[in-house]
This record gives structure tokens, sequence and C-alpha cells, in this order.
């Protein structure tokens, strides 16, 4: 059976104005949340509260990092961080900031070359150590930007809050590599954080990421994705943090900046492991991410066929620009609530290219994860 032409254009038209629909939606319902939040003044009282780090080969870090980490404006907080297996000069750095700071704690663990494991063993032993209920996470490659930082996450639990998601960014750079890292990032956060808001959290990231211990006894910890390599920030909260349970911080005092990958290849193999873990999900999550996901494809794809087939070409050109403006308008004022600069025309490049390459990089990690398994 053919398809007439005008019966075939009017098909992509409706296809591309759904997909208009859709995006707007996203926009509108979800994004558009962090533009307008208001953040929480916190009504709960100072808390004791354990800051939890793991390092692995991470003296540079740690000795340029760590001093901003354990001199914050907080009466009652320990700093654990855990040696996991290092092999450079991170015990020494260790030793030396333990003598000037009476309030980090150190836990060691052996290289053992007859058992592997990554940084979900370093957690758990990180939390089962810690002294107190109130855990707040981060990355010994990462500072918080202001000594308000535990003060700033701790205010939000109340009674009901087990977890608290905050923002993690990337110090600026040069190169298009650390401009792409910055956006990818900022794009994400733009996700969980606005869908966190929206009643519906799905992941927070290591890098800023507070909960209650009692929680990850409670629930056996990563016992459900030990084997992956990912997860223990996203499918802990996405298996375990509710609409009740969750508060969102972003104040600019609150943020932390890590280090960017050094090169493209370093930034692929975090990223596609990252990717992998997205499958794992609750489903009515994979649905709604999915969704964006699948409609911008539709809607990049829509316009450039309609460009060709349908007259006037202006209609389907002005969709788009519509679209656009209101796309900067909403990204604008995220952008400066996460502090991040020179990111909003790049994020039309991004916006394009974002779902093509993140299909790319789960296939080819699919293919990778059945190779290993076949071997």
């Amino acid at each position: 059976m053919i398809i007439p032409d005008n019966y075939l254009t009017t098909i992509v038209l409706i296809v591309y104005l759904c997909a208009f629909l859709v995006q707007g939606f996203y926009l509108f319902f979800f994004y558009m949340r962090v533009a307008m939040f208001r953040q929480e003044a916190g009504t709960a009282k100072p808390e004791p509260i354990s800051v939890i780090i793991c390092a692995r080969d991470e003296a540079s870090h740690l000795e340029k990092f760590l001093p901003q980490v354990l001199t914050q404006d907080y009466p009652d907080y320990e700093v654990i961080v855990v040696n996991d297996c290092s092999e450079d000069r991170t015990g020494e750095v260790l030793e030396q900031l333990a003598g000037r700071y009476p309030h980090l704690r150190v836990t060691t663990i052996k290289k053992d070359e007859k058992f592997r494991h990554g940084k979900k063993l370093a957690l758990a032993i990180g939390i089962k150590a810690a002294k107190h209920d109130l855990l707040l996470l981060t990355d010994a490659d990462c500072v918080p930007v202001s000594k308000y930082w535990t003060r700033d996450i701790q205010k939000h639990f109340g009674k009901e809050t087990d977890f608290v998601l905050g923002y993690g960014g990337y110090f600026s750079g040069k190169g298009w590599l650390n401009l792409h890292i910055r956006m990818d990032t900022a794009w994400i956060a733009m996700h969980y954080l606005g869908y966190a808001l929206a009643g519906i959290p799905y992941m927070g990231v290591g890098r800023n990421l507070a909960y209650r211990k009692k929680i990850f006894f409670e629930n056996r910890g990563f016992a459900s994705h030990t084997h992956l390599e990912s997860g223990d920030d996203d499918l802990f909260v996405n298996a375990h943090a509710r609409k009740n349970n969750t508060r969102v911080e972003i104040a600019p005092t609150a943020h932390t900046r890590s280090v960017p990958a050094g090169s493209l290849k370093e930034w692929l193999i975090q990223k596609q492991r990252h990717i992998t873990t997205g499958s794992r999900y609750r489903k009515a999550t994979r649905w709604l991410l999915g969704g964006e996901w699948f409609s911008r494809i539709l809607f990049y794809a829509g316009f450039i066929t309609l460009l060709f087939i349908y007259e006037p070409w202006y209609i389907p050109l002005s969709v788009f620009v519509l679209r656009w403006l209101m796309q900067l308008i909403v990204f604008k004022i995220v952008m400066r609530r996460l502090n991040e600069n020179n990111l909003l025309l790049y994020s039309l490049f991004y916006d394009a290219v974002q779902p093509f390459l993140n299909m790319l990089l789960f296939l080819a990690a699919r293919v990778k994860a059945r190779k290993s398994k076949w071997k």
C-alpha cells in the first residue's frame, strides 16, 4: 500500500506537533520547578552528621580539598575518609591531616590481589564506621564551595526526611570537553532536581548527597546491585527516595565542585558506566525519562523532514524556534540557580546531540556487557 504524499505530510506534521507538546510538558512541569524553586528555610535542629569520602590514590586532591571539608561552620560533625587500597601518598596525607583535625577519622582497606572490589564496598565500610545517623557523601576530588555546605544540607533533615539531594558541578576550564561535561552535569541535575520537586525523586549524585544511616541498613545497603560498577548513588536513591521523605537543596552555598575528566576517553568510560544503571530504575521513572528522550528525537526528526516536504516551510520552523526560545528562557534561569556560566548557547547544540549520543553509549555498553558475559 502506497501512502499519498499529502497523508504522509499530515502524519509527520501531527507527530512533530505532538512531540512539541510533550517537550513543552517536560519543560514547564519539571524543569521550570528548578528555575522557580524557592529554597526552603529548613526547620530541623542541628544534629551531628558524618561526612563520608572514599579515596583511592587521591593524595593530591585530598591535600588540596579535604581541609575545606574539615573546616565547615558546623557545631558537631565528623569526616570519615576510607583509604581504599591506595598506592600513592594518600595514607601519608591523611595521617598529616588527622594530626591537625581531630574530627577526621580514617579507615583503610588493604589491597588483596585475590579479592577485587569497587566503590560500594568502601562506601559501605565508611557508613558502618559512621557514629551519626545523618550521612553526607562527597568524593575525594570534590570541594564544597562554602563553609556552610554541611549546615545547608543538614537543615532539611526533619523527622520524615531520609534524603537530601544537592548539586555537584564541575570546575570551569578551557576547551570543548570541559564545556560539554559541565553542560551534561547541569542537564542531568535539572532532570533529577525537577523530578524530585515534582514528587518523583529518582536519583542523586554521590558528589553531594545526604541520607540517613538507618535507611541504608534497613534496606540492606547496595545488596541488590553490588555486582554493578556504578549505582551507589542513583540506584540507592531510586529504590528508596519518595515524595514525602526527600528534600532538595540548591542554594549557591550548598554546591560542590569537582575535577572533571581530563580526556574524552575517560569521560566516555564514566558516562557509559552511569548510563547502564538507568535500565534498573523504577518502571515509571524509565517511562518518564524515555518519553522525554523519544519525543526529542521525534521533534528533531519531524522538523528536518518537514523542511523538505511541507509548504509553507516557515510553519515548522516557527514551532522549532518557539521551543528553542522557551527552552533558553528556562535554561538561563536554571543555570543561574546552579551557578553555571557560559553554557546557554551550547545548550542548544547539546539538546540536539545528547539523545543520540546517549543511545550510542547505551548500545556500546550493552555490547560490552554481552561480550564480557560470553567470555
